[in-house]
C-alpha cells in the first residue's frame, strides 16, 4: 500500500519482524551486521531499546541515499531491570519463574535511518502471567525455543496461550515489532 522512494532494508534476523514488514505489503532486503549489544547501565526501560536500535544503525556505515534502513530492539522489563534471553535451560526458568503471578513491560523501539536523517520510536505493552506452575514452564523449556526471545518466552507460542491473562498495548510490540509506529514513520516518508 505504501510507495516509498528508498530501498528498504531490514537490519534484523528475526522471523517475526520479517513477517511483519511483508504483512505490511513491504519490499525489502535483509542485512545483519554484528552488532555487541551493551548499552549504558544508567539507561533505563524504554531508553535501552531505544540505544541498541541507533546502536544497529550505526553499524551501517555503507547505506546509501537510496536507502531506507529499518533497525529494532525489543526487551522484557521487570522489577526495574531488563530480563535478558536466556542461554540456558536454568535461565529461561529463573527468568518465567520471575514473571509469573506479575506483570512486565515490554519495551520495543524502531529506527529509520536514512544518509540524512535518523527516526526512532519506541512502544511499551503491559503483559500479566499467571501463576505458572513449574511443570508448565518446564514443558515450555523442552518443547519450544526460549533462547532467542526477550525475557524466555514468545507471546505467540503455547505459553503465551497458556500463560499469559492480559495484555494492555500491541501485541505485535510484545512480538517484537510495533508495526503500527512502523507504519506511521513510513507514511512520512512516502508523503515527501
Amino acid at each position: 500500500m505504501l510507495k516509498i522512494p528508498y530501498s528498504l532494508i531490514l537490519a534484523s534476523a528475526s522471523p517475526r519482524r520479517q513477517q511483519f514488514l511483508k504483512e505490511l505489503g513491504l519490499d525489502f532486503t535483509v542485512k545483519v551486521r554484528s552488532v555487541n549489544e551493551i548499552f549504558p547501565p544508567e539507561l533505563q526501560g524504554e531508553e535501552i531499546p531505544l540505544y541498541l536500535s541507533r546502536l544497529k544503525a550505526a553499524a551501517f556505515t555503507d547505506l546509501q541515499v537510496n536507502e531506507l534502513l529499518i533497525t529494532g530492539d525489543t526487551i522484557v522489563w521487570f522489577d526495574q531491570k531488563v530480563i535478558e534471553k536466556p542461554t540456558t535451560p536454568e535461565e529461561a526458568f529463573t527468568m518465567l519463574k520471575q514473571l509469573s503471578g506479575n506483570c512486565h513491560t515490554v519495551y520495543s523501539s524502531v529506527c529509520l535511518t536514512t544518509t540524512q536523517t535518523q527516526k526512532a520510536l519506541c512502544d511499551s505493552t503491559q503483559v500479566w502471567f499467571k501463576p505458572l506452575s513449574d511443570r508448565e514452564i518446564d514443558y515450555y523449556i523442552n518443547h519450544f525455543n526460549p533462547y532467542d526471545k526477550a525475557g524466555g518466552y514468545g507471546i505467540q507460542e503455547w505459553i503465551g496461550a497458556i500463560g499469559v491473562s492480559k495484555i494492555e498495548g500491541s501485541y505485535n510490540t510484545v512480538m517484537g515489532l510495533p508495526t503500527h509506529i512502523l507504519y506511521e514513520m513510513l507514511r512520512e516518508y512516502a508523503n515527501r
